[in-house]
C-alpha cells in the first residue's frame, strides 16, 4: 500500500513542475501511469519472521503502453525515484536504445531534478566491454606509467596474429591520452572508430581482470563508474546490461533484483533481447587456437604455484576436446547443407546467402553425431572445471608470493583471455547436448559456415523463448518491474508480450494502455489506394509502387515524406525507376549515416524544397520527425516478418506440432505492432498533421487485414 507521505511526496513534486514551468501541462494519462507505477512499487513483498520471501504472483508489477506525447518517462522517473528513496531501494531504468539513455541521463533527469524539487542522484551503467583495462593497455604498449613489467616481452599471447603498425600506433595514441587525462577509457568518448579486433584485446573482462590486486585499480575506468552506481538512486543502463547482469546472477554489475525497482522502456525489445543473451557461439578456428596455445600458459602456472597436477589434467582435458573439434570438422566438411551451393535464399535479396547453414531440425541431434556432441560436451565441462582451478590456485598465489606479484599480475591478465573462451565454448555444447523433457520446448541448434580467407564454422545453440529464464531470473525475484513503451499491444491485447516475456504465469500482473493525447481523426488521415498487384508478386507490385508514388508525392510541394519499406532490394528497385525529377529529393538509408541524412532531410525543406526518406525497419521506429519533415508515412507493404532465422524456423515447427498456426499466433501480432509503430511516425506532437497510406491490398482482402486495421489510430478514413 502507498503512505500518505509517498502519496504527498508525488503530488507536490509533480504539482512543483506545473509552478516552475508555465507552459507544462498536466495530462491525465501521465497521472494515470504516475499512480500505476507508484502502486505496483508499493507492493513489494518481504520476508515474515525470517521465512521465506512469498510466492510472486506480479502484484508489483505493470505493463503500461504509454502513446507518444504522454510523457512516460517523465511518470516512471518521478513516481519510480519517490519510491525508491522511501523503501530503500535502487531505480534501475533500462532502455533498448543509445538514443533513450542519453536522452535520460542528459535531458530527463536534470529536467526533472530540477522542475520538481526532488533531489534524485543518477549514473549511466555501462558494461565492462564499453571500457578500457589501463593494465592491458600498458603490457601492449610497454609504457613508462607501468613500471612493474619494465622487461617483460609483450604478451604474444594477447594477438591472434602478428600486430601491424596501425594497430601499436594506435593502442600508444590511447595510453598517452589516458594517462594525459585527455580520454577516460570510455570507448564511446573516442572521437574515431576503433576496431572491434583491436578493442577486445585492452578491454575489461571479468575473467582477466586483477581487481583490488591490480596496480591500476585506482585509475581502472570501470571500476570508477561502478563505485558511483553504489552510491546512486537510479541506474540508467541498457536491456543487454541488464540481461547479462541477471544471466551471471544478477547484482554482479548493477545492484542486485531484490534491492531493484526496474522501470524497463522499450520493453517490446526484451523478449528478443533476452534471447540474444540467453544464446551462446562459438568459432571452430577461435576454439583450436586457444586450446593449441593453453598449454603454455598453464605450465607458466604451475610452475608458479606448484599445481603440475592441475596443469595435466587441463592440458589432458583440452587435447580431448582439440581431438573432437578435429573430428567435427570432419563431418562439416561432408555435410552437403555446409557446401558453398547451398546458402538460403534471402528475401531481402532475392538472392542466396553467403553463410550456408545447417539447422537441426527440432533441436535434435543427428543420431550418428550423438556420441560425438557427448563427448565435446564431457571435455568442454571437464576443462572448464581443471581452468577454473588453475585460475583459483593463482589467485591464491598471488597472497602467498608477494615477490611474485607483476608475474602473477600478468599471468592472470593473460589467462582471463583462456578463461572467457573456455567459458564460452563450455556454454555452446552444454545447451548442443541438452536433451529437453518430452512437451518441453526444443533448444534451437545450428552451424554457419562463414566463407571467407580463414573458413570457419561457427557453433550456436539458443532456447526459443526467453519467458523461463526472465520469469525465473528477473520478476521472481525483483522488488518491483514497470515495462512500457509507446506500442506494447498486439491486434487490440498484451498476450503477445506476456507470453514471450514469462509474465503471463504472473497473473497479479497490471495491464494498462493509456490513452493518445492527440485528436487522430483531425490530424490524420488513413488512405488505402486501390492497388491490385499483390505483394506475392514482388515485380507486380514494385511496379504499383513506382506507379502510385508519384501520384501520392508533389515534387514542387516544401513538406516531407517517409516512405518506408520491407525489403531493401525493392527500396533500391523503387529508387532505381521513379521519374527523373525525384531522384534529387530522395534520401535513401544506408547509403548515408542517419545524422547526415537527416541534415539534409531538414536543409531541402528549410529551403523550400520537398524532401522524400526511403527507409527500412529501424526507420519505422524511433524516428522523431514532428511537423512538416513529415507529413506524409507511405508504408510500401505491411511488415511480415519472414521466419529465416534458425531459432523462429525451430519455433514455428515447435508450434505446428502443438497443432497451433505461427502465422497467426506470432507473424500476425508482430506485424501488428511493427505498423502501428510504423503509423506512429506521422504524428509526433498536438500541432502535427498529415496522411498515411498504404500500399499493400491484404490490408482490404485478407481477414487479418481487418484486425490490423482496427489497432490503427482512429484517423479520418478517405478514399
Amino acid at each position: 500500500m502507498l503512505t500518505d507521505l509517498e502519496k504527498n511526496a508525488i503530488r507536490d513534486h509533480y504539482q512543483n513542475i506545473g509552478k516552475n514551468l508555465p507552459d507544462f501541462r498536466p495530462r491525465a494519462a501521465q497521472r494515470e501511469m504516475i499512480a500505476v507505477v507508484a502502486n505496483a512499487f508499493s507492493c513489494t513483498l518481504t520476508r515474515e519472521d525470517g521465512g521465506d520471501v512469498p510466492k510472486r504472483e506480479g502484484e508489483s508489477i505493470a505493463v503500461i503502453e504509454g502513446p507518444t506525447g504522454v510523457g512516460k518517462s517523465l511518470a516512471y522517473l518521478l513516481a519510480g525515484g519517490v519510491m525508491a528513496q522511501t523503501r530503500g531501494k535502487r531505480l534501475i531504468v533500462s532502455s533498448a536504445t543509445v538514443a533513450l539513455q542519453e536522452q535520460l541521463v542528459n535531458r530527463d533527469l536534470p529536467f526533472l531534478v530540477e522542475k520538481s524539487g526532488l533531489e534524485l542522484s543518477f549514473a549511466l551503467a555501462k558494461g565492462r566491454g564499453r571500457y578500457l583495462c589501463p593494465y592491458k593497455l600498458y603490457q601492449l604498449t610497454q609504457g613508462n606509467a607501468q613500471q612493474s613489467l619494465l622487461g617483460f616481452e609483450a604478451p604474444t599471447v594477447l594477438w591472434d596474429s602478428k600486430p601491424k603498425k596501425e594497430e601499436i600506433d594506435l593502442l600508444r595514441t590511447l595510453a598517452d591520452e589516458f594517462a594525459a587525462r585527455r580520454f577516460n577509457g570510455d570507448r564511446d568518448t573516442w572521437p574515431e572508430k576503433i576496431d572491434d579486433s583491436l578493442w577486445f584485446k585492452i578491454t575489461n573482462d571479468r575473467h582477466s581482470c586483477l581487481k583490488a590486486a591490480c596496480p591500476n585499480r585506482a585509475e581502472c575506468p570501470f571500476y570508477l563508474a561502478r563505485d558511483t552506481l553504489e552510491t546512486v538512486d537510479v541506474v540508467v543502463a541498457n536491456h543487454d546490461l541488464l540481461l547479462a547482469d541477471i544471466s551471471m546472477g544478477g547484482g554482479v554489475i548493477l545492484p542486485a533484483p531484490e534491492n531493484s525497482f526496474y522501470c524497463i522502456d522499450e520493453a517490446h525489445h526484451l523478449p528478443k533481447k533476452a534471447l540474444s543473451q540467453f544464446s551462446a557461439e562459438h568459432s571452430w578456428n577461435t576454439a583450436v587456437w586457444t586450446l593449441e596455445k593453453l598449454p603454455q600458459i598453464t605450465n607458466k602456472i604451475a610452475t608458479l604455484t606448484d599445481k603440475t597436477e592441475l596443469e595435466d589434467l587441463a592440458d589432458e582435458a583440452a587435447v580431448s576436446l582439440l581431438d573432437s573439434l578435429h573430428e567435427w570438422q570432419f563431418h562439416l566438411v561432408e555435410e552437403p547443407k555446409l557446401g558453398l551451393n547451398a546458402g538460403e535464399y534471402n528475401h531481402d535479396t532475392s538472392r542466396k546467402s553467403s553463410e550456408p547453414v545447417w539447422l537441426w531440425e527440432d533441436g535434435k541431434i543427428p543420431e550418428d553425431l550423438e556420441l560425438l556432441v557427448s563427448n565435446t560436451g564431457m571435455a568442454a565441462r571437464s576443462l572448464l572445471k581443471h581452468v577454473y582451478a588453475l585460475n583459483d590456485a593463482l589467485s591464491a598465489s598471488r597472497r602467498e608470493k608477494e615477490q611474485d606479484g607483476a608475474l602473477v599480475d600478468r599471468l592472470s591478465s593473460e589467462f582471463g583471455l583462456f578463461v572467457a573462451r573456455i567459458e564460452q565454448i563450455g556454454a555452446v555444447w552444454d545447451l548442443f547436448s541438452t536433451v529437453p523433457k518430452e512437451k518441453e520446448e526444443p533448444l534451437a541448434k545450428w552451424i554457419t559456415r562463414r566463407v571467407d580467407d580463414k573458413n570457419d564454422y561457427i557453433f550456436n545453440a539458443s532456447p526459443i523463448s526467453s519467458a523461463n529464464h526472465l520469469a525465473n531470473n528477473l520478476w521472481r525475484r525483483a522488488a518491483g518491474a514497470v515495462l512500457t513503451s509507446a506500442t506494447l499491444q498486439s491486434l487490440g491485447n498484451f498476450n503477445l508480450l506476456l507470453r514471450q516475456t514469462g509474465l503471463i504465469w504472473f497473473p497479479q500482473t497490471t495491464t494498462l494502455a493509456l490513452q493518445s493525447p492527440f485528436d487522430f481523426e483531425a490530424q490524420g488521415e488513413l488512405y488505402i489506394p486501390p492497388i491490385y498487384a499483390s505483394p506475392k508478386d514482388p515485380h507486380a507490385h514494385t511496379a504499383a509502387i513506382v506507379e502510385w508514388l508519384p501520384k501520392l508525392i508533389a515534387a514542387d510541394q516544401a513538406i516531407g515524406t517517409l516512405v518506408l519499406f520491407s525489403s531493401r532490394k525493392q527500396m533500391q528497385d523503387v529508387a532505381l525507376r521513379l521519374p527523373e525529377e525525384y531522384l534529387p529529393l530522395l534520401l535513401i538509408q544506408g547509403e548515408l549515416p542517419k545524422t547526415m541524412l537527416l541534415q539534409r532531410h531538414y536543409q531541402a525543406l528549410d529551403e523550400g524544397k520537398a524532401s522524400i526518406i526511403f527507409g527500412l525497419d529501424s526507420f519505422a521506429e524511433g524516428l522523431d520527425l514532428p511537423g512538416e519533415a513529415c507529413v506524409q508515412v507511405i508504408i510500401a507493404k505491411l511488415p511480415f516478418s519472414m521466419p529465416d532465422n534458425p531459432i523462429e524456423k525451430t519455433q514455428n515447427r515447435w508450434i505446428e506440432q502443438r497443432g497451433g498456426n505461427p502465422f497467426i499466433e506470432i507473424t500476425v501480432p508482430e506485424a501488428s505492432i511493427k505498423l502501428v509503430q510504423a503509423v506512429g511516425r506521422l504524428i509526433r506532437t498536438e500541432r502535427d498533421y498529415g496522411r498515411v497510406t498504404i500500399l499493400d491490398n491484404r490490408i482490404k482482402t485478407q481477414r487479418y487485414g481487418q484486425q490490423l486495421l482496427a489497432c490503427l489510430p482512429p484517423f479520418k478514413r478517405i478514399g
